[in-house]
């Protein structure tokens, strides 16, 4: 969706370089906890093809997907494995050795895994957890130091890391803008307001209270008319979003509709958000009423602020003054 005019007022400009500081991430092998080793020995011992000096880690290994490999895990008749998700894709050949791979399993490596502990794999960004090898997957998948997806809307982006690191990235790659300060202000002009297809309006990041917040502005078809929504997105997790509260205001003609709520956590997509209707949403009728004249062109302002509830942490923030 085209924009013909977008003007953006915040209580203080700009956010400073040196306030934001990028991390890139690389994957690790992660040691690996027996519980028993005399049991782990006999048992690798029983998989066909395995050197002594492979490591375990690398047994547990897709060698297709290079993912750790859960149960049913199969094996070809010369004892290559693989998981069972690649044993489709790979037409039930073997990657190895071409063979038909067939129905076998590998009950063998199945219970090496079962008697491994290890770390999450988060662990280098700060989760200090070590688990049985068949808890780790479903806890790495709720795991609170796993990295973020990117927030931005307007494209696939599948980029994904800590915070400071996607600030950075909605910066320099996005081109978001930036904004310090807990008030906003902006107006938004179009000239064809039919025009939802595709339609991503506008991210905005601000910093204040020491946290990110996004404010997403877009337009969506809803039912057979356009709708105008508003909503905003903390750069963090749910349980440190509750902390927070943020109201969104848009009005004329003496008439205005007002939302407050909670942000939402960047855990949940900007589809998520947006299809559960939890923000500032205007129909279009209304939206042309706000913009007054002769109700062809969208003429929009929308101004709110965020605020730290009283019973959040210690330290309190005067919002207009927040930096």
């Amino acid at each position: 969706m085209d924009i013909d005019n977008i003007e953006c007022v915040s209580s203080s400009d700009g956010i400073y370089d040196d306030e934001i500081h990028s991390s890139h991430h690389r994957h690790h092998n992660y040691p690996l906890k027996p519980q028993n080793n005399n049991k782990n020995h006999s048992i690798v011992g029983l998989v066909q093809g395995i050197g002594p000096a492979t490591s375990v880690h690398e047994l547990l290994e897709c060698p297709v997907c290079t993912n750790s490999m859960y149960p049913p895990i199969h094996q070809c008749h010369n004892g290559h494995t693989l998981c069972s998700t690649c044993k489709v894709q790979v037409h039930n050949r073997c990657p190895t050795c071409r063979q038909e791979l067939g129905d076998i399993r590998c009950l063998a490596l199945e219970k090496v895994a079962e008697s491994l502990e290890l770390p999450c794999k988060y662990y280098t960004l700060g989760c200090s957890e070590i688990f049985p090898y068949y808890s780790k997957l479903k806890h790495e998948e709720v795991c609170n130091f796993r990295p973020y997806s990117c927030p931005y809307a307007g494209s696939d982006c599948a980029v994904n890391g800590d915070v400071p690191f996607l600030v950075s990235h909605l910066r320099d790659d996005h081109k978001v803008d930036m904004h310090a300060g807990s008030t906003f202000n902006h107006r938004y002009v179009k000239s064809n307001p039919r025009e939802v297809t595709n339609a991503t309006w506008m991210l905005t990041v601000f910093h204040c209270f020491g946290q990110y917040f996004c404010l997403h502005f877009e337009a969506f078809q809803l039912g057979v008319a356009p709708v105008y929504m508003a909503f905003l997105r903390f750069m963090g997790d749910e349980a440190d979003a509750r902390n927070y509260s943020y109201s969104l205001e848009v009005g004329g003609n003496g008439r205005k509709l007002i939302w407050e709520g909670t942000p939402r956590s960047i855990r949940d997509s900007h589809r998520k958000v947006r299809d559960s209707h939890d923000g500032l949403i205007i129909q279009r009728n209304m939206a042309l009423f706000f913009s007054g004249g002769e109700r062809k062109e969208l003429k929009l302002r929308v101004t709110g602020r965020i605020w730290k509830e009283q019973n959040s942490e210690v330290g309190v923030c005067i919002p207009n003054l927040c930096s």
